[in-house]
C-alpha cells in the first residue's frame, strides 16, 4: 500500500516490489531433513506469504535464494523444487529467482559440511528454474541477478558471470540499478573475516569494486536469515530476514536467553518476514513485513485483508517530533560464539541492526545519544550513514565539552542536530560563555538542561532515593525568562524539560509549548517512564503504551511551536535500577508501545495540515484526548483495561449532525468504521465501542473521504 502523503525528498510514489528470501521449502508438506521442528512449517509459511503478497499486490516479486531446503546432492531436491513451482504458481505478480547455496551448492569453503557448487548442480538449477545469472528491466529500473555461489569457484561459469556483469553494469550505468544476490559480500564491515555468511576474497573486493564504480541504488542479499543495513559507497545494502526460520547463532546479539518454546531463537517469530520496497521518483524505502511465522495449509484461503493504516518509514515520516533516547549500545560489535554448526574456528564480530529496524518501522527520526557516541569512530560513522536517511541526533553531555572533545564536536558538528548541555544552575553564567565560544567555531544548536541539585533529591519517611535528575519543568518559566533577559538569548537556543512519572505528558508538553510560543526558545521534552524510586518497577505494557501515545499526540499537536519530545526508554531495562518496559523487548522485538507509535504516526502523519490540540477528559476506566484537523475531530482513547466508550466530548468537532467515525486499533493498525451522531456537546458512537488498547477515533461529516483510505 502506498503512503497517504508523498515524502518531499523522494518525490512521487511509483509502485511497490516485494522481495523474499530463504523459504527453504521441503519435499513433504510437514516433513523436513532438518532436525529443527520449525523447519517443518516452511511450506505452510511460504504459502501464507504468497497469499499475503496477492493481497498486497506488488508489481514485481524477487526471491533471493534458498528456495528449497534439500541441497542438490539429495534425491529429494527435485520434489522440493516441484513443490516450490507449484506453490508459487498462485502468485499474481511476476516472479524472478536468485540461486542460493541450498539451490546450487555452497560457496567454495573448506570447512563447510555441505557440498560446494558444481557444474552439475548449476545444470540442475537450469532444469528446474532457468538461468542462474541474468538481468532484466522493469518500469524504468534495471535488476541484476548475481550467482554468489560461483564467485571464487574457478568454474567456467564464474569467468562467464564476471565478464557479463562488468559489461552489463557498464552498459546500464545511467539506469537505476538494483543488485540481487544470495550471499552478502559482507555482513557488517567490508574487511571482516570470511565466515559462512559472506563472500571470500578476491571475489568480495571484485564485487565491491563494481559497486563503488557503478553505484547501484541498492543491493538485496539473503542467506543470513536476519536483518542488516549497510551503506557501501552510494549503495543501500540490505540483508533480509528469512520467510522460514531464523539463523539462531545470532541470538548471541541479545543480552537475554531465548525462551525454550522458540527453539532457542530459531523460531523467533517476530524476526520472520519479507520486504515491501516502495519505489519513488528519487529513491526507495524498504518496509520489513513481519509475518510472525503465519502458516496456510493446502486448500485453505487467507482471510480477506482488513483495512489498516499505511505505516511510514523514517524517510517517509516528514513530520516526526517524537523521538527516542538511545540508552543501550546500538552500534557495538558483538562476538558470536562458534558452536560447530556453520562456523567453528573464529568468532564472528557482528553489529545488531534490529534497533535500526525498530526505528524505521515506527517512523522515528529524532534520536538522543550520549556524547561518547560522537567520540567513537564506529558509532560516528554510523551516525553519518543514518543522517543521510533522515535521522536527527541530539547529543547530550554534562557541561560544555573542552579540549579534544570540543575539537571533535567542532569537526563533526554536521552530525549534531542539537547539543544538549546539562549543567548545575549555579554555573549557568560560565556555561553560557562557554557555549558562546563554542558556537563561534561551529554553527551548533544548543539546548540547556538544569541539573537538579543533590539537596533537591526526594526524601520520604527517612528514605533517600539516589536519582540523577535534570531538566526544567514548566513551572520554572519565570526562571527561564529571567535567564534569557540576563544575556543568554541568542546564545542558548532552547531548554530541556523533563516529565517524570506520573506527571501527564499532555499537560506538560502543552505548557512547554506555551513558553516556547512566548519567546522562551525551542524545547526538548524528555518523557521519563519511571518515577524517582529506583526500586519501583514499571513493566505494565498497557500503561507504558498509553503514556507513549499521549506523548506522541501532544508532540504532534504542538510541533509548530518547535517542541521535540523524546521517550525514555527505547528497549526494556529488566535488571538493575529503575526497571521498566520499553517500546521493544531485549530481543528488540516490538512491544505494544512500538506498535502504537508506528500506527499513531501513520494515522496522524497522513496530512501536512497541523493538528489543533483539544482537551483531556477522564472517563470510567481511562482517558480521552481530543485533537482536530480540517473537517475531522480526533479522539485518542487510552484505556486502563477493557472499557466501553459510548460518547466523547465534541470540542473541535466538525459542524455536522452526524457522520462516519474511523476507529483505528493502535495495537494492530486495523481500521473499522462506525456511525456517529451529535448529542448536544457530545458525539455519540452508534452501538458503542469496546477498547482494550490505545485507540484513535476520527469523526468526520457525511461523505468525507478519510486520508489514506
Amino acid at each position: 500500500m502506498p503512503p497517504a502523503a508523498e515524502p518531499r525528498d523522494l518525490g512521487a510514489y511509483l509502485f511497490t516490489i516485494a522481495i523474499i528470501a530463504d523459504t527453504h521449502l521441503n519435499e513433504a508438506e510437514y516433513g523436513s531433513a532438518s532436525p529443527f521442528e520449525c523447519n517443518r512449517l516452511a511450506n505452510a509459511r511460504t504459502r501464507w506469504i504468497v497469499s499475503r503478497l496477492n493481497q498486497l499486490g506488488p508489481a514485481l516479486t524477487i526471491h533471493l535464494g534458498d528456495l528449497v531446503h534439500p541441497v542438490p546432492g539429495l534425491p529429494t531436491y527435485a520434489q522440493a523444487a516441484r513443490n516450490f513451482r507449484d506453490l508459487t504458481r498462485a502468485l499474481r505478480s511476476p516472479l524472478h529467482l536468485v540461486p542460493g547455496n541450498h539451490d546450487v551448492g555452497d560457496k567454495p569453503v573448506a570447512w563447510a559440511p555441505a557440498a560446494t557448487v558444481t557444474d552439475a548442480y548449476l545444470t540442475l538449477w537450469r532444469q528446474h528454474f532457468g538461468e542462474h545469472f541474468y538481468a532484466f528491466d522493469f518500469r524504468g529500473l534495471h535488476f541484476v541477478v548475481v550467482n554468489a555461489q560461483i564467485i571464487n569457484s574457478g568454474l567456467a561459469a564464474e569467468a562467464a558471470q564476471r565478464e557479463w556483469l562488468e559489461r552489463d553494469l557498464a552498459a546500464n550505468a545511467g539506469k537505476r540499478t538494483f543488485i540481487c544476490i544470495h550471499y552478502p559480500p559482507y555482513v557488517c564491515q567490508p574487511d571482516e573475516s570470511e565466515s559462512y555468511d559472506n563472500l571470500a576474497e578476491p571475489g568480495r573486493s571484485w564485487l565491491l569494486g563494481l559497486i563503488e564504480a557503478y553505484r547501484p541504488e541498492a543491493m538485496f542479499c539473503g542467506h543470513v536469515h536476519n536483518f542488516w543495513y549497510n551503506r557501501h559507497a552510494e549503495t543501500d545494502c540490505y540483508i533480509l530476514p528469512s520467510a522460514a526460520f531464523v539463523r539462531h547463532d545470532y541470538s548471541e546479539l541479545y543480552r537475554v536467553a531465548p525462551p525454550a518454546p522458540d527453539e532457542r531463537g530459531r523460531n523467533d517469530l517476530p524476526k520472520l518476514g519479507f520486504l515491501a520496497v516502495r519505489i519513488y521518483e528519487r529513491g526507495h524505502v524498504c518496509h520489513v513485513i513481519r509475518t510472525y511465522g503465519a502458516t496456510l495449509d493446502p486448500g485453505d484461503e487467507l482471510a480477506p485483508a482488513a483495512e489498516s493504516v499505511a505505516p511510514l518509514h523514517t524517510r517517509e515520516n516528514v513530520r516526526a517530533p517524537l523521538g527516542l533516547a538511545l540508552r543501550q549500545p546500538w552500534v557495538e560489535l558483538v562476538e558470536i560464539t562458534p558452536t560447530g554448526a556453520v562456523d567453528e574456528f573464529e568468532r564472528k564480530k557482528i553489529r545488531n541492526d534490529y534497533p535500526l529496524l525498530a526505528l524505521w518501522e515506527m517512523g522515528i527520526r529524532k534520536l538522543r545519544v550520549p556524547f561518547q557516541d560522537l567520540e567513537d569512530p564506529a558509532v560516528r560513522d554510523r551516525m553519518r550513514v543514518l543522517r543521510r536517511l533522515g535521522h536527527d541526533f541530539t547529543v547530550s553531555t554534562f557541561d560544555v565539552p573542552g579540549g579534544r572533545a570540543r575539537d571533535l564536536l567542532i569537526e563533526h558538528h554536521d552530525l549534531v542536530a542539537a547539543l544538549e548541555v546539562v549543567a548545575p544552575w549555579q554555573e549557568a553564567p560560565r556555561i553560557v560563555g562557554a557555549i558562546g565560544d563554542l558556537k563561534a567555531k561551529a554553527p551548533l544548536t544548543v539546548y540547556l538542561s538544569r541539573l537538579r541539585r543533590k539537596d533537591d533529591a526526594q526524601r520520604e519517611a527517612g528514605r533517600y532515593y539516589h536519582f540523577i535528575d535534570h531538566g526544567f519543568v514548566s513551572s520554572e518559566r519565570g526562571v527561564i525568562e529571567e535567564f534569557l533577559r540576563a544575556g543568554a538569548r541568542g546564545v542558548v537556543d532552547g531548554f530541556v524539560y523533563r516529565v517524570l512519572w506520573p506527571v501527564s505528558p499532555w499537560d506538560e508538553i502543552a505548557a512547554v509549548a506555551e513558553i516556547a510560543a512566548a519567546g522562551g526558545g525551542r524545547s526538548a521534552v524528555l518523557v521519563r517512564m519511571t518515577s524517582q524510586n529506583p526500586a519501583q518497577v514499571f513493566d505494565d505494557d498497557l500503561a507504558n503504551a498509553n503514556r507513549v501515545a499521549e506523548a506522541l499526540a501532544a508532540a504532534m499537536a504542538h510541533s509548530a511551536q518547535g517542541v521535540d519530545v523524546f521517550i525514555d526508554t527505547f528497549a526494556d531495562i529488566d535488571r538493575g535500577y529503575f526497571v521498566r518496559t520499553g517500546l521493544v523487548d531485549r530481543r528488540w522485538n516490538p512491544r505494544l508501545g512500538a506498535h502504537v507509535v508506528r500506527n499513531l504516526y501513520a494515522a496522524l502523519g497522513e496530512t501536512p495540515a497541523l493538528l489543533a490540540p483539544g482537551g483531556v477528559h477522564e472517563i470510567p476506566g481511562g482517558k480521552v484526548f481530543t485533537l482536530s484537523r480540517p473537517t475531522e475531530q480526533l479522539a485518542l482513547v487510552t484505556p486502563g483495561g477493557k472499557l466501553r466508550l459510548d460518547r466523547v466530548p465534541a470540542a473541535g468537532a466538525p459542524a455536522a449532525p452526524s457522520g462516519v467515525a474511523r476507529v483505528i486499533d493502535l495495537g494492530t493498525g486495523f481500521v473499522r468504521r462506525l456511525r456517529w451522531g451529535r448529542q448536544g456537546e457530545e458525539l455519540a458512537i452508534d452501538g458503542g465501542l469496546a477498547c482494550a488498547v490505545p485507540t484513535l477515533i476520527g469523526f468526520a461529516p457525511e461523505g468525507h473521504r478519510f486520508l489514506g483510505a
